[in-house]
Formats: C-alpha cells, sequence, structure tokens
C-alpha cells in the first residue's frame, strides 16, 4: 500500500475508543495525572492505565513520573500526523469533486442532439 504508515494504524485505533477520546480532549486542554483523567469514568484505576498505554503506544500521549505521580501529556506532533493525513485525503476528495463538478457543466453545456 502507497504511503502506508503503522503509526497512523495505532493512532486512529487508539481514537476508535470513546473513552481515549475524552482522555485526549482533556489532555489537549493541559498534562493532567492519571487520577484526574481517570474522575469522569466509572471504571477501575488499572482500566484507566490500559487505555492510557494504549494511547501511548500509538504516540499520542506520553507520560512522566515524579515520585508517586504519573502526569500526561498529548503529543502535538502525533496529533500533527494524523491531521496531515486527514487533510491529504480531504485535499484529494475536493479535487475529484471539483472535477466532476466541471465534467457535468461541460455535459449541461452541451447542445441536445
Amino acid at each position: 500500500m502507497l504511503n502506508y504508515q503503522p503509526s497512523i494504524d495505532l493512532m486512529f485505533q487508539a481514537l476508535a475508543d470513546p473513552t481515549r477520546r475524552v482522555m485526549v480532549e482533556r489532555l489537549s486542554r493541559g498534562p493532567a495525572t492519571v487520577s484526574e483523567l481517570a474522575k469522569p469514568f466509572d471504571m477501575s484505576l488499572p482500566a484507566i492505565v490500559q487505555h492510557l498505554q494504549v494511547l501511548q503506544k500509538s504516540g499520542l500521549v506520553r507520560s512522566e513520573k515524579v515520585g508517586r505521580v504519573r502526569t500526561c501529556r498529548i503529543e502535538p506532533m502525533a496529533l500533527s500526523t494524523v491531521e496531515q493525513w486527514i487533510s491529504d485525503r480531504r485535499t484529494t476528495w475536493e479535487r475529484r469533486f471539483d472535477r466532476l463538478g466541471e465534467v457535468l457543466a461541460e455535459i449541461s453545456e452541451e447542445p441536445d442532439n
């Protein structure tokens, strides 16, 4: 497959889960501890950690531990990669629709036989 990027697959897989999307949304406002990320969810801390591991494996989130506190941060370059991938697809489809519009305009301008 052309332009295949395995990291993109992991990012979309990570973002496919609504819990992880909420976590990414929260982290887009600034760093947060694991406990802070866990607050809105009715699930165990180990389950939250598993979600964070998926986000870290995808490259969307990174964390650091200071003492007993683990703080998570969004990885902006990873989001830029996803954004660029989507933008490339959008550009391709916009060109195709523009060309389709031109062809349809040419057809409608032709005199009836």
